[in-house]
């Protein structure tokens, strides 16, 4: 597939904070002799908005994808309907990542990619005298837009006063304006992007507008992602208005900038504009703007500049933004907390949707890849991800450096191989193709990463130490009641029993792939890993993982650590630690993933659902208890020793995997466990006290499967529909047994009255 890579630009001058440099609006006018369809093709370093004879066409926000342009370098393609006569293209150029001077904690200003917004542009038509093409070349003339400031993090300014009405339109006078200039194309591998795009879902109206200082807050009731249109009434010229958007407020109602802990250096340095965007007026009798090239993560805006009269509850209507990703799974049951919390996960994951995977909207926007190995699968079971995913790991294969290393967040402009990487966060090299395998059916993406899999598992082996661990990187991120990076789990258990998950997922795929030489290679490293911890961070004798917490030993039994004949009594243990902690959940990350898998698996359902939705902390029940619309990044209730310090974010999507142990466990939908046929099915249901119903479905790539049991009395009635394509087994959890006699049958779709074993 060819790209147009003749790229230009306003000016190779890029902006600064101090010195914003304002967004480049470049046209083209040209003629067709008739009607007709027009296919275009635009890539672009930065972002861009595009316009056809003075309309909007942009696929969506944000276009065309969010990259480390020396790696992968991202074009869209349209077709487009041509007027009879004059016809002009323009493109409205924003600097996304390419000059994202707000990264600069993660040294994005630094990024050898850093540098102005620019595009390359192909448009091809056939008229009457025949095919005809235009190119993105000095002959685009190129002027400043309303918009004097934009950065990806921060936010954006923009000035009415500086708007030229029809600039995109055919009979514009563009006299005054200058021929763009070349520039030397990024260069990355050309792609056209794949990934769904960035599309408003709806719009919040405030709850609430409270005076507040010299300004006042909209409350708009959830935390989400996206941008405020404002609406302004009457403005004076050059009145100057200022939305501030943050998570929460203080005590006092004053913004909560905590979560936003970079804000007070930029204060220092009197650059206090995190997430804020600025609008001077132009004079008009209504004016209506929405920022273009920014998206912020939010509940509340704090408003400056605006009167009394223009403080009304329609001045900010909330467009919330996220990947345009459809629904494939669900789930809902008789506790409206669990509903609370399965509509929490859905609203973090959404929030943190922008083309991939990203650890929290409000401050950071990054695509850790912790956070994502952690939630793909509970994603892959509610969201169509597949596509968003496949793309995305394909920038996290070429991050990795010559020695196999990957960084912990991509895209990187080079920042987190020294930090915030490791097995714990590298797992998501492997993790993402062998879920798409599991359920997709995909084997694409495995393909495609198999080299860097390889790479990946040879570096490792590189690095364990004498006696056969690895202790390179994050651990069991946010314990309860400790500062985020102190956990009671030792770093070489975490990692190196994840170093063996990595070796086996790579196994799997190695041998679908026919690759068995880099298999064995798999196995051995595993065997290896397995051997080292089982002699040095077990006691066989006791059956007790190291560190004697909640995530090792529930690690130890999750993934194999534990001999058959030693699990009863390990699983014996972690009942003890659990009542030790009064049935909290003192895990990490690490930990939390597991658990309530481990609890279930051993038939304590009853247990791990109340740890979820209890609603004392740390727990996701207590984080419904105290008002959350979305997930937090730390378990902990307002009050709690870590909440004093700030809970450093509300709205993470890596505590998401409750919503798949709804499904898979309450809801019983266990698609391809093996990872070999994406269309056999254990349907296994667990149906907890606490609960009278519940209902799931997942669309799996045969058809939609569907369960809903009810409690009646002792007995339960469930039913069940599945694709004809499918085949498995339905077994109840243990202590049930179908009424007409058996604890298991084929599966297939139909009413079932299960009663309790005698």
């Amino acid at each position: 597939m060819r790209f147009p890579s003749d790229f230009i630009c306003a000016s190779p001058v890029y902006g600064t904070l101090e010195h914003p440099v304002p967004a480049p609006c470049f046209r083209r006018a040209f003629f067709a002799d008739t009607a007709c369809i027009a296919r275009l093709t635009i890539g672009a370093a930065g972002f861009y908005e595009l316009f056809l004879n003075g309309e909007r066409v942009t696929k969506g926000r944000l276009a065309p994808y969010i990259s480390n342009t020396d790696d992968l370098l991202y074009y869209d393609r349209y077709e487009l309907p041509l007027v009879a006569g004059e016809n002009v293209v323009g493109v409205l150029l924003g600097n996304g990542l390419r000059n994202n001077p707000g990264g600069y904690i993660w040294d994005f200003d630094k990024a050898a990619f850093r540098g102005a917004p620019c595009f390359a542009l192909s448009l091809t038509y056939r008229d009457r005298a025949g095919e005809k093409q235009i190119c993105s070349d000095p002959q685009f003339l190129t002027a400043p837009s309303p918009i004097r400031f934009d950065d990806y993090r921060f936010g954006e300014q923009y000035d009415a006063r500086c708007e030229t009405p029809g600039w995109a339109s055919p009979g514009f006078d563009a006299s005054g304006w200058a021929p763009a200039q070349p520039i030397a194309a990024p260069p990355g591998e050309a792609r056209l992007c794949t990934a769904e795009p960035i599309a408003v879902e709806k719009e919040l109206h405030p709850v609430s507008v409270t005076p507040f200082a010299d300004g006042y807050c909209y409350d708009f009731g959830r935390n989400r992602a996206g941008v405020c249109r404002l609406s302004l009434r009457n403005p004076t010229a050059g009145q100057r208005v200022t939305l501030t958007h943050v998570e929460d407020r203080l005590p006092d109602g004053s913004p909560d900038v905590v979560g936003i802990w970079f804000y007070r250096e930029l204060l220092q340095r009197d650059l206090a504009f995190v997430h804020r965007d600025v609008y001077t007026a132009a004079g008009r009798a209504q004016e209506t703007y929405t920022p273009t090239f920014v998206y912020h993560g939010f509940r509340y805006v704090f408003v400056t500049g605006v009167t009394p009269q223009q403080a009304t509850a329609d001045l900010l209507t909330y467009q919330v933004l996220h990947s345009d990703l459809r629904e494939c799974g669900g789930f809902s049951c008789s506790d409206e907390t669990v509903n609370r919390i399965q509509e929490n996960v859905r609203a973090s994951d959404l929030s943190n949707f922008f083309y991939f995977p990203t650890d929290c909207p409000h401050r950071e926007k990054n695509g850790w890849t912790g956070d994502a190995q952690l939630s793909c699968e509970h994603m892959l079971l509610n969201l169509r991800v597949e596509a968003s995913l496949r793309e995305w790991l394909r920038s996290v294969v070429k991050a990795q450096n010559e020695a196999g290393a990957l960084p912990g967040i991509v895209p990187t402009g080079g920042w987190g191989f020294g930090w915030g990487n490791g097995p714990a966060w590298d797992l998501a090299l492997v993790t993402i193709p062998y879920l798409l395998l599991r359920y997709r059916g995909d084997l694409r993406p495995a393909a495609e990463a198999a080299d860097a899999i390889d790479r990946y598992l040879r570096y490792l082996a590189g690095r364990v130490d004498e006696k056969g661990l690895l202790h390179i990187g994050l651990g069991d991120w946010t314990q309860p009641y400790r500062a985020s990076a102190d956990h009671d789990a030792p770093l070489a258990f975490t990692d190196t029993v994840l170093s063996m998950d990595f070796a086996d997922k790579a196994a799997h795929l190695f041998d679908r792939l026919r690759l068995y030489e880099r298999a064995a290679f798999a196995r051995a490293f595993y065997a290896a890993l397995r051997k080292a911890v089982r002699t040095h961070l077990l006691d066989p004798d006791a059956c007790l993982a190291a560190g004697d917490c909640q995530t090792t030993q529930a690690m130890a039994l999750y993934y194999g650590i534990f001999e058959p004949a030693e699990r009863d009594a390990a699983f014996a243990h972690l009942l003890r630690q659990i009542e030790r902690a009064d049935g909290q959940a003192l895990t990490g990350v690490l930990g939390e993933r597991v658990i309530f898998h481990v609890l279930t698996d051993f038939g304590r359902s009853d247990l791990a659902l109340h740890m979820i939705a209890r609603p004392d902390g740390p727990s996701h029940g207590c984080m419904v208890a105290h008002g959350a619309t979305s997930v937090w990044e730390s378990f902990e209730a307002p009050g709690s020793p870590r909440s004093e310090r700030g809970v450093a974010s509300q709205n993470h999507h890596f505590r998401g995997d409750v919503s798949g142990w709804f499904l898979q466990a309450l809801g019983g939908i266990r698609l391809n466990p093996d990872c070999t046929d994406v269309n056999y099915l254990e349907l296994r249901p667990a149906f907890p006290a606490a609960l009278t119903s519940v209902s799931a479905f997942h669309d799996a790539p045969a058809g939609r499967i569907s369960v809903d049991w009810t409690r009646r009395g002792g007995q339960i009635e469930l039913r069940v529909s599945s694709p004809a394509a499918m085949t498995g087994v339905i077994q109840p959890e243990a202590g049930w047994r179908f009424a007409d006699g058996g604890a298991t049958r084929p599966l297939q779709t139909g009413r079932f009255l299960l009663v309790p074993c005698e």
